[in-house]
């Protein structure tokens, strides 16, 4: 009995200390929902290369978006990947111009959601159908959709960054020097 209350303690007390750990709390730093403002949002995305305007986004059954593939599209579009578990992908790419026979091939979809901006779908191991189904989804992201597709930002540094190559006396220059014979 004395072993089955030793044990007990500690998992009765496990929740407790679990609920004190840690000193941050969620959403530091972003609106009262936990969702960065605007202005944050838009910072994260020109640090990308991207325009903010040009961000789309789109859903499909059984697609994800791929964070690792976020990223800039030309001079400053948008582009991101989605995956399925059956191996299908998603492409959206997002930039400056109108949708024409040229510039949207057949095995893509393209949609126009504002003037001066195309949007185009393309898929590997996709059907026509998915490519539409995406092209009929394709919208701005709200604030809490782009946080979670867009890079976590790059943390501050609070101090500077100790090189290994240089010496620690002297002027700080690197040592170049080649010895004898060099």
């Amino acid at each position: 009995m004395i072993r089955t209350v030793r044990a007990l303690t500690p998992l009765l007390l496990l929740p407790v200390l679990l609920t004190a750990c840690g000193t941050e709390k969620a959403g530091t730093g972003a609106g009262t929902s936990g969702t960065p403002d605007t202005s944050e949002l838009d910072a994260r995305v020109r640090a990308l290369g991207v325009a903010p305007e040009l961000v789309y986004v789109t859903k499909a059954s059984g697609f994800t978006p791929a964070q690792q593939s976020v990223g800039v599209n030309g001079d400053d579009g948008f582009s991101v990947s989605y995956w399925s578990k059956d191996g299908g992908v998603l492409h959206l790419y997002s930039d400056r111009g109108t949708v024409s026979a040229a510039v949207c091939p057949k095995e893509e979809e393209c949609v126009a959601p504002k003037k001066g901006q195309v949007v185009h779908i393309s898929g590997e191991k996709v059907s026509r159908e998915v490519l539409r189904e995406a092209a009929r989804s394709v919208h701005r992201p709200p604030a809490k959709e782009l946080a979670a597709l867009l890079p976590s930002p790059a943390p501050t540094p609070t101090e500077p960054v100790r090189r290994g190559d240089l010496p620690s006396y002297g002027d700080g220059a690197p040592d170049n020097s080649v010895g004898e014979g060099g």
